[in-house]
C-alpha cells in the first residue's frame, strides 16, 4: 500500500516537475529581434522622448533625461520598444535611443560594494540611493558593479535592472 502511495506521489512530482521545467524554458520572444521579453537595456542618449504609441505621430508623454538609466523592454513594434522604468512608468521609445549595455539603479542608500560576493568581505566603496552602476557578472545573490571608478560586489536584492534569477558571466 505504501509503495502504491509513494509511486503515485512520485508520478505527480515528475509530472509537476516536467511542467515547471517546460514553463521555465519557455520565454516570450520579441517579434522583431527574437530577444527575450521582458529584458533590460539602458538609455544610450542623454535625452529620449517617451511616446504614447510606437510612431512619431503619437504624443510625447515625457522625456527621459538620464543617460545609462536602466529600462525594461516589455514589447517591440518595428523600430520601437515599449519600456518601463523603476517606477513602472513607461511608453514607446525609438530603438536607436537604447543600448544593450547593462546598468542597474541602486535601491538602497549607502550600499556597500564588497571586495568579494560575501557579506563579511572588506568594503571597496559605498553607493548612494539612485546611483547608476554598470552591471558585470552575477551569481545567485550577488552582482559585480562598477560606478565612479569603484568596483565591487553588491547584493542583487538592492538593485533594479537585473532579474533575481538572472546569472551573468
Amino acid at each position: 500500500m505504501l509503495n502504491r502511495i509513494f509511486a503515485g506521489l512520485l508520478a505527480i512530482a515528475v509530472t509537476l516537475g516536467a511542467g515547471l521545467t517546460h514553463s521555465a524554458q519557455a520565454q516570450e520572444r520579441g517579434p522583431v529581434t527574437n530577444l527575450p521579453l521582458p529584458r533590460y537595456v539602458s538609455m544610450k542618449a542623454n535625452e529620449g522622448n517617451v511616446r504614447r504609441g510606437p510612431s512619431l505621430t503619437h504624443r510625447i508623454d515625457w522625456v527621459y533625461t538620464r543617460r545609462d538609466m536602466p529600462l525594461e523592454i516589455t514589447a517591440e513594434h518595428g523600430h520601437w520598444r515599449r519600456v518601463r522604468d523603476r517606477d513602472g512608468i513607461g511608453g514607446w521609445v525609438h530603438y536607436s535611443l537604447l543600448s544593450g549595455v547593462r546598468t542597474v539603479l541602486i535601491e538602497r542608500d549607502l550600499l556597500t560594494l564588497q571586495t568579494r560576493p560575501q557579506p563579511d568581505s572588506p568594503a571597496n566603496a559605498m553607493l548612494e540611493l539612485g546611483v547608476i552602476a554598470r552591471l558585470g557578472e552575477c551569481g545567485p545573490d550577488w552582482c559585480k558593479l562598477s560606478a565612479g571608478g569603484h568596483k565591487g560586489w553588491a547584493r542583487k536584492d538592492a538593485l533594479w535592472g537585473v532579474r533575481q534569477d538572472e546569472l551573468r558571466d
